[in-house]
Order: structure tokens, then C-alpha cells, then sequence
């Protein structure tokens, strides 16, 4: 989304231009988290300590489990990171959970010194569409009288500052709240992608879903297998496998992949989940086993009659048909798998993914 609504009475045209020469994510997250406090609880004067607090949480998740470059010239991801050092809130916790337990640090010192950070230019500078930057005093004077029709303007009291948001605004922000979210998200988007341009799925790995795939597809499939008589093992711990006695793993995290495809799944014993957890397994080991396992399924699968299956499409994204790996050998087989698997390892492994072996 490249545009947002027009408005004859409104600077709309200053609005659509917040995220122009941008160079790190502060604009975006600032916005962000500005709608969410005005929707979530109708206040129109906002401290800024609670801004900034909602930043890092909006950043917490794609910083932590996704491990995703926010660009050299940015502070956030240092400032999220020492914040997680310094609190302990877990890295797989969500938004509104960071921000009420950074709220519970907020005066600590190291704390509110790494959130400093964030007060220091982004109130001013977003300001820029609407009232030419000079210095940050001047801003601060300029927009009392909410100049140009300016979306905030900023006060300082006691060593604190706040925003009040333009009382003309109010209805537009409320009317056309999700489509100002989604252009912040559309623009983060874009910017993500040119600092992480090998890495899949950008716009899913910004916000955590509160939902995640049930799997019941991929489980049918390795269920039916199973049932058939194949052997199913472990490729991990070497242990048989049984119905309902195994956990679907992502062979490549999904944390990296962002995606359930059957190629990348497979039955393992449960006791591996908590120490591969988000590791990459050593392809010199997994990966042949893995491919084999993916073979031997598909044959059964094929045999019985449910090669038309949709969940049999997953395969074709590595290039080959599901009846043509069942008919590779084993060095064809092993091609077909390490052409996406290997390229994928090294980018998770340069963004930090940690290597794992049984």
C-alpha cells in the first residue's frame, strides 16, 4: 500500500510523506505505536516514555525470533536487544506483554538510558512533511499552534515530554486506522526487504500471530504413511516412529522459513524439541536422511492412490514433481534437496541461527 486516503481538509499529502527519506525504522514504529495507543486507549495526550516503550515492543518479536537487520544506521535493534538482557522478558513474548513489563523497569536507569535513545530525534523529525526541521526547540515551539495542520504537537513539562494529537485528525486517525497501519507496515516492508534481501516472507515475520497452523495436513499425510506399514524413524535420535507418538519439526526453523511446507517437515521424537528448538540441524548429517524419509513417504503415499492430493504441491517448490523425486536416485535425490536447503542454511547461519547436532 502505497497511498492513504485523501482528505480535502486534512494535509494528507504531508501525511503520505512521513516515510520519505528514511534510513533507519524509528518513523515507522513511532507511527505505529501512536495509533495503537490512540485506538487501544482513546487518549489523545501521550507521554512519550510510552511511545517509545511500545516501539521496542512492536521491534521485540521480528528483532528476537526472527532475527531480522534492521541496518547499520539503526539503534533500535541494539536498544531491543540490551533491553531483553537487562529485563529478561522472553524473546517469543508478545507486544502488549513487553509493554507492561517494560513499564514495571521504566526507572531503572539503564533502562530508561537505552529508551532515551529513541526521544532524541524521531518526535522532531516526523514532523518534517508539516513544519521545515531547524532545531528541536524550535519544533517543539512551532507545533503548538499545530502548524500547517501537523499531526502532534510536543510539549515538555518537568523534564518530560509529551504529544497531543491534532483534534482535526481525530475522525481520519479513526476512520482509517487499519489502512494507516498497513501503509506503516507496507513501507517497513519495503525497507526490511532491501537490509534482509534473502530472507522469505518479510511481512509475516513483522507482527506475531496469535495463531499458528494446526499441521493437521502435514500430520495426515506422515499419519497415512505410517499406517501403511512404512517405517518411519527419527532422523535425529533413530527412534521408530508411531501415530500420535511423534512432533511435526521444522527441519529449517520457522522462525527462519515462515512456512509449513511438507518438504520441511518431519516426524520426530519429541525429546529433541527443547534442545534444537530454533537451531539449524548440520546438513552433512539431517539432511540426507531427511530427503530419504521424504522419498520413502512419497512412494507409499503415491502407491496408495492419493497422488492428486493437494498437500502433495508443497513438493514442486523444489523443483520437481512429487513423482519425479520418487523416481530420483540417491545422488538426483540428494541435488534436488540441498539446492534449497543449503542456500537457505547459509543465509540463517549469517543472520545468527546457531548450528545443531543430536
Amino acid at each position: 500500500m502505497t497511498q492513504i486516503p485523501h482528505s480535502e481538509a486534512l494535509t494528507t499529502r504531508q501525511l503520505g510523506m512521513i516515510f520519505t527519506k528514511t534510513s533507519a525504522t524509528y518513523k515507522f514504529f513511532w507511527f505505529i505505536s501512536i495509533l495503537q495507543i490512540y485506538m487501544h486507549k482513546g487518549i489523545v495526550r501521550i507521554n512519550i516514555w510510552d511511545i517509545v516503550i511500545r516501539m521496542v515492543a512492536n521491534a521485540w518479536y521480528p528483532i528476537h525470533y526472527f532475527r531480522l537487520s534492521f541496518g547499520k544506521y539503526d539503534s533500535l535493534y541494539d536498544i531491543v536487544m540490551e533491553l531483553h538482557r537487562l529485563t529478561n522478558i522472553p524473546i517469543d513474548a508478545n507486544r502488549e506483554y513487553v509493554v507492561e513489563e517494560l513499564g514495571k523497569h521504566i526507572d531503572e536507569p539503564k533502562v530508561k538510558s537505552q529508551l532515551r535513545i529513541l526521544t532524541k530525534n524521531v518526535p522532531f523529525r516526523f514532523l518534517s512533511p508539516w513544519i521545515n526541521y531547524s532545531d528541536d526547540k524550535s519544533i517543539v515551539q512551532r507545533s503548538q499552534a499545530f502548524e500547517n495542520g501537523c499531526l502532534y504537537k510536543l510539549e515538555q513539562i518537568d523534564g518530560d515530554m509529551w504529544i497531543e494529537l491534532n483534534p482535526i485528525w481525530l475522525t481520519y486517525l479513526t476512520e482509517h486506522n487499519q489502512i494507516l497501519t498497513d501503509f506503516a507496515y507496507w513501507n517497513l516492508t519495503l525497507f526490511l526487504q532491501v537490509r534482509n534481501p534473502n530472507v522469505p516472507n518479510i511481512p509475516n515475520k513483522l507482527i506475531k500471530s496469535e495463531v499458528r497452523c494446526s499441521l493437521s495436513k502435514q500430520r495426515a499425510f506422515w499419519n497415512t504413511v505410517i499406517n501403511a506399514g512404512n517405517n518411519v524413524d527419527c532422523i535425529y535420535t533413530g527412534k521408530q516412529l508411531s501415530v500420535g507418538g511423534y512432533d511435526l519439526d521444522h527441519f529449517i526453523p520457522w522462525s527462519f522459513v515462515s512456512h509449513d511446507l511438507l518438504w520441511n517437515l518431519m516426524p520426530a521424537d519429541s525429546s529433541i524439541n527443547s534442545s534444537k528448538s530454533n537451531k539449524l540441524p548440520d546438513l552433512s548429517i539431517y539432511l540426507p536422511k531427511l530427503a530419504v524419509a521424504h522419498q520413502k513417504a512419497l512412494q507409499t503415499y503415491i502407491y496408495l492412490g492419493k497422488g492428486e492430493n493437494n498437500i502433495l504441491e508443497d513438493y514442486l517448490s523444489l523443483g520437481n514433481t512429487p513423482q519425479e523425486i520418487v523416481q530420483m536416485d540417491r545422488e538426483h535425490l540428494l541435488d534436488c534437496f540441498s539446492q534449497t536447503f543449503t542456500p537457505m542454511n547459509q543465509i540463517a547461519l549469517n543472520m545468527g541461527f546457531e548450528s545443531w547436532r543430536y
